[in-house]
């Protein structure tokens, strides 16, 4: 195949796969599909509730066409599958939606056709699960009939300036020549360069470390915030001295969740374990992310204590909901723990976040958002995410949501040091 008899087909229209089409369908025909039909209603309607994408850039894509009809994916002959991977209760990899993705793929997968993952995996997963799917529907053999590659996606939700076109690609494909192919493709789109890696498991693992070793270093960081609140020293501060060294690394204390940081470090210990390595230290970095938001909530209770304000029955306001600030991405939000938490010690919690759809989060997480905290209602206040609007409000407007005697909890740096009651 050259690069022109190419037929694009961009499986999955979420957080990755729709920039990814859009860019794309700014060059050449592509086909966007996706499952979900109203998911497909609103990219026809020139909307994207991800707001990964804004109409503008949806408008210029004028290649680019949906559908959530299977059928039609047999136009194309190159695949690109950019489908979830999460977690299942038990912390262990996901891989339905990748399997449910190559079975759709498998029933229209032609000779010659190519099947590119972005999805993020442990090193083997394409060749090792998903290949033998598409073999097993299509009836074809894989590197003699059709062919693979694996192109790790580097979407950061919510960055206007980070995006797909302007961060470099890894590529790669199951033989020199689609590793070649493949790689030319995504040249077309992606202005900061490719690196073609040397095979499609050195692909899903350089995908997998990226986010692992980010986890790592915020637990490092989570484990010194700790140790420093016993101290008496803030946190913040340490790390700003410190951070005057050229070569130290600015990371901040904080929950970790998302699609990636929170996830990725289990699918490669997954994969780590099925060959006999129980690996430490990735571990030991998951359990203590994993407990910060437990460690926040006991920091709060501790601090109302204190101020004699009796904790079962108070009211405290979680000022946030996303994994991160600035988008309205629920996926994998650690701040849920908080409010189990907080649920635990019979606290009433509202939640407030500007960004987050409300029928989502109730779908999601079973919380309804409120959408105007009350003014005077809360001994406890949680700013857990760092959203535009909560800086915007300034101490004076935050502290009004509080009773005369409460407790302000700035989990993520908002305030001046000074103006909270307690930072991690």
């Amino acid at each position: 195949m050259q690069i022109q008899d190419v037929k694009l087909a961009v499986v999955g229209l979420g957080y990755v796969g729709l920039p990814l089409a859009v860019e794309f369908g700014k060059k050449r025909p592509v086909l966007g599909f996706d499952i979900n039909m109203r998911r497909v209603a609103e990219l026809k309607e020139g909307r994207d509730h991800t707001l990964e994408v804004d109409p503008g850039e949806l408008a210029r894509a004028t290649h680019l066409e949906f559908t959530h009809e299977a059928e039609h994916l047999a136009r194309a002959n190159v695949f690109i599958v950019t489908v979830p991977t999460p977690i299942d209760q038990y912390k262990q990899p996901d891989l339905t939606p990748l399997i449910r993705a190559s079975e759709t793929i498998g029933k229209v997968l032609k000779r010659g056709d190519i099947v590119i993952y972005e999805s993020t995996v442990y090193p083997g997963a394409t060749e090792e699960v998903c290949v033998p799917v598409l073999e097993s529907i299509s009836g074809l053999r894989f590197n003699e009939d059709f062919f693979a590659g694996y192109s790790p996606e580097r979407i950061n939700p919510g960055d206007k300036a980070h995006r797909v076109s302007t961060i470099k690609k890894v590529t790669s494909g199951s033989t020199p020549e689609v590793a070649g192919l493949i790689d030319e493709l995504y040249g077309e789109i992606i202005v900061a360069g490719t690196h073609k890696a040397p095979s499609i498991r050195v692909a899903e693992a350089a995908k997998v470390i990226e986010n692992t070793q980010r986890d790592v270093n915020i637990a490092l960081i989570n484990e010194l915030a700790l140790i420093f609140n016993k101290l008496g020293i803030d946190t913040q501060a340490v790390l700003e001295a410190a951070g005057t060294k050229w070569n130290f690394l600015p990371f901040r204390p904080g929950l970790v969740g998302g699609h990636c940081i929170g996830v990725d470090p289990y699918y490669l210990t997954h994969k780590a374990q099925s060959i006999g390595y129980h690996p430490e230290i990735i571990l030991a970095g998951r359990r203590l992310n994993d407990s910060m938001g437990g460690y926040v909530v006991s920091q709060l209770v501790k601090a109302m204590t204190k101020r004699s304000i009796q904790v079962q029955g108070s009211r405290v306001l979680v000022m946030g909901l996303t994994f991160k600030e600035n988008c309205p991405d629920l996926r994998n939000t650690r701040v849920v723990d908080i409010v189990r938490e907080l649920g635990e010690y019979n606290i009433e919690v509202d939640v407030h976040d500007p960004w987050v759809d409300p029928e989502e989060a109730v779908r999601e997480y079973g919380i309804t958002p409120v959408a105007n905290p009350a003014q005077g209602a809360y001994d406890g206040i949680i700013i857990a995410v760092a959203h535009h609007q909560f800086a915007a409000m300034g101490v004076g407007a935050i502290r009004a949501l509080g009773k005369p005697e409460h407790v302000l909890y700035d989990l993520k740096y908002v305030l001046a040091a000074q103006e909270a009651d307690i930072r991690l």
